[in-house]
């Protein structure tokens, strides 16, 4: 399956709209796409205690895992950027957490995703296993040395 580049980031830049990000004014969004054809996105959910937050892409795994998907992930787009300025932003990364729990998703159907991440006029393309080299995923479970 094919993703589209422009229409997986402008459905993250859509989800960033739905952030909630009152202390930062920071509103991140996250698309993923699956080899079915199917999109779930994600925005930032902040909280008064900032260690409760939850990134943009963290919520979108939590919704696509919400909806049994175990796997499949082909692509992830990721954008920032401030109120009713999404492509006004830095470009941004997923954050190490989110580099974790995207590659648990796509080591669950051994995909290596494609991720655009997009703010401004930047723009990068890179797979996952570069965001998040040497990996710790369910494979890795029980395969290490005995403790």
């Amino acid at each position: 399956m094919s993703v589209d580049r422009d229409t997986l980031l402008q459905a993250a830049r859509d989800a960033s709209a739905r952030a909630y990000a009152p202390y930062s004014g920071f509103h991140v969004g996250a698309a993923l796409a699956f080899a079915d054809g199917t999109v779930v996105t994600g925005a930032n959910v902040e909280n008064a205690s900032y260690g409760l937050s939850l990134c943009a892409e963290t919520v979108a795994v939590a919704a696509a895992m919400n909806e049994g998907r175990r796997g499949g992930l082909v692509a992830v787009a990721v954008t920032a950027g401030k109120p009713g300025e999404p492509a006004a932003g830095s470009m941004v990364t997923p954050c190490g957490r989110c580099r974790q729990v995207l590659t648990e998703l796509a080591q669950m159907g051994g995909t290596d995703p494609l991720v655009w991440c997009a703010g401004g006029n930047d723009l990068r393309e890179m797979r996952l296993s570069e965001l998040l080299p040497l990996a710790f995923g369910p494979q890795t479970i029980g395969q290490g040395p005995a403790g």
